[in-house]
């Protein structure tokens, strides 16, 4: 028996995954089509790759291409099996092919190639240009989106191209760009040529909703020319629960109740429940709690952890308490949600004893606490004004590999610093960088201008302001007032003239109460001159009622050192 034989016996025995496995060796020794071309229907033929020509179907060629790390391998072997050599088993890519294989172009971000090669293949469709357009959202290529869809609108039988029009508003309002969508479909819409579908109306209504139009969402839903499907009735439900017009939602409902193909569900009876809660009506809540069991819908975790949300936000945690006893009872698994709510529910009632053991309680079942659930404790000590036990708190996260929010850490920072402990902000600024939580501009302005004011920290300032510019922040007016009052009243004052000078350049004029100390102390120095000067910039950067102001304080000032020789 020839080699060839033997190796062809031994593929035919192998099962698909290492046939996927050796084709993928194979390919990762060639050289990949790079750049990808318009000659992709040039015959090629690999040698190597022959051997497998009987075995090709339109599960394997997705399987390799899917296996494929570099996208240009799977090109090369897409072209191969294109047309193939030999091809004893007349094989012909079949559409789903061409799908696995732009889904893998697109997932590099290859979208040149992706469009070139579906033009070369004459694959370039409506459903393919949908795939790049949502492709190009997800980029927040807005005009490359909206080009394509021109595109579609060209190469779409009979100018239908729906399917690229509903990805393009679906990118649009997802990008909050609902000005833009609602005046591409009121022009498609005005055009008569394609076809209008549910999910174009669904996704304009989702949209409206989005951004809180809810006018227009009620009305677009109210003049659909094809009806509602249950996408359409729960989108609008959830736009009027979150605006927490719930009577006009319970009226959504309603209408579903009354159309048997699209009773409302589920999702649509918990987006209700929701709503009554955040509006603090748990007595309708209650009630349509019952209609949906009623209605033989069992709540899920998201139905009892919106109750027992609500119940917690009228101050009821007790209630809620026993709602979490009912959700056990009914073989729904409490979870860090349902937790997080009861504890905010003991912050608001002020039994805040009760939440800290609360946390240790669901840390000894096995619910592990989030950022959320650790920034309310935080926030709450912090109101009141006991920074040690927030910050113990902080640790604790650390300590449970949990990243602190930096708003947390703000928080504790502002009371630290409120209460003249310094030396402790200025410790807790500098963890922050340790553990990775990287400060941000307040978090510098909650320590940086109470420190440049005890005179005796210049230091301290100079080196958090060093890190506050290493990590991209820039000085703004009030940080420049803050420098130069600074060092003008410790009586540094070249370095006050060139803080000085930065703001100027920077734009920013500083305060009266920093110009006043900074001509003051070189006026003490007997720098009258140069005090002069130094006003006089300012004066060229200020509109004229600020000009008012600052010449105030300057002539005040030649008034008290009138012995002084001011310039002319």
């Amino acid at each position: 028996m020839s080699s060839q034989a033997l190796t062809n016996r031994s593929i035919s025995s192998n099962s698909s995954s290492s046939l996927v496995v050796s084709i993928t060796k194979i390919l990762q020794s060639l050289k990949p089509i790079f750049p990808y071309n318009n000659r992709i229907n040039a015959p090629l033929n690999i040698e190597s790759l022959s051997q497998f020509s009987p075995h090709l179907n339109p599960t394997l060629v997705i399987e390799v291409i899917n296996n494929q790390t570099n996208p240009y391998h799977a090109l090369l072997f897409f072209r191969w099996a294109s047309i193939p050599f030999p091809n004893p088993a007349n094989y012909s890519h079949n559409f789903s092919c061409y799908i696995a294989m732009v889904d893998l172009l697109l997932s590099h971000r290859l979208f040149t190639t992706a469009t070139l090669f579906l033009q070369s293949h004459n694959m370039f469709s409506d459903f393919m240009i949908s795939k790049l357009i949502k492709a190009f959202g997800v980029e927040h290529n807005i005009r490359g989106a909206i080009d394509l869809f021109h595109q579609a609108k060209v190469v779409a039988k009979d100018c239908n191209c729906i399917s690229s029009l509903n990805s393009l508003l679906g990118v649009l309002t997802r990008a909050n760009r609902i000005k833009l969508a609602s005046a591409i479909f009121y022009q498609v819409a005005e055009e008569g040529i394609i076809r209008l579908d549910v999910i174009t109306y669904t996704t304009m209504i989702r949209g409206y909703c989005k951004v809180g139009k809810i006018e227009d969402a009620q009305k677009l839903f109210d003049k659909m020319p094809c009806r509602p499907n249950k996408i359409t009735y729960n989108t609008l439900l959830h736009g009027f629960c979150k605006m927490g017009m719930m009577v006009e939602a319970r009226q959504i409902v309603d209408k579903m109740l009354m159309n048997q193909d699209c009773l409302p569900d589920l999702v649509a009876y918990t987006t209700l429940v929701d709503g009554y809660c955040k509006k603090g009506d748990m007595e309708k809540a209650m009630m349509c709690l019952d209609e949906m069991v009623g209605q033989g819908f069992e709540p899920n975790s998201i139905t009892y952890n919106a109750i027992v949300n609500g119940f917690c936000l009228i101050g009821k945690v007790d209630e809620a308490k026993k709602m979490m006893t009912k959700m056990r009872l009914d073989g729904v698994k409490d979870n860090v949600v349902t937790h997080t709510s009861l504890l905010r529910g003991f912050c608001i009632v002020g039994r805040l004893d009760e939440a800290v053991t609360h946390l240790k309680d669901m840390i000894s079942l096995g619910v592990k606490p989030d950022v959320q659930t650790y920034g309310l404790l935080v926030d709450e000590f912090c109101k009141l004004r006991k920074a040690y036990e927030a910050i113990a708190l902080l640790r604790d996260m650390v300590e449970r590999s949990i990243n602190p929010s930096v708003s947390s850490f703000n928080a504790v920072l502002k009371v630290l610093v409120e209460s003249g402990e310094l030396n402790e902000a200025v410790l807790l600024l500098n963890w922050m960088r340790e553990i990775g939580c990287a400060p941000n501009y307040l978090s510098y302005l909650t320590v940086i201008p109470s420190l440049s004011k005890t005179g005796r920290r210049v230091q301290q300032v100079e080196e958090l302001v060093n890190y506050m510019l290493q990590e991209g922040h820039k000085l703004d007016r009030y940080m420049y007032s803050c420098l130069t009052m600074m060092y003008s009243e410790c009586g540094e004052l070249e370095t006050a003239s060139q803080v000085f000078g930065d703001a100027l350049r920077g734009g920013y004029l500083i305060n009266l109460d920093s110009f006043e100390a900074f001509v003051e102390g070189l006026c003490l120095k007997g720098m009258t001159s140069y005090a002069e000067q130094h006003a006089q910039e300012l004066f060229k950067r200020c509109s004229d009622t600020q000009l008012d102001r600052y010449q105030h304080v300057l002539n005040k000032l030649k008034s008290k050192y009138s012995g002084q020789k001011w310039k002319d």
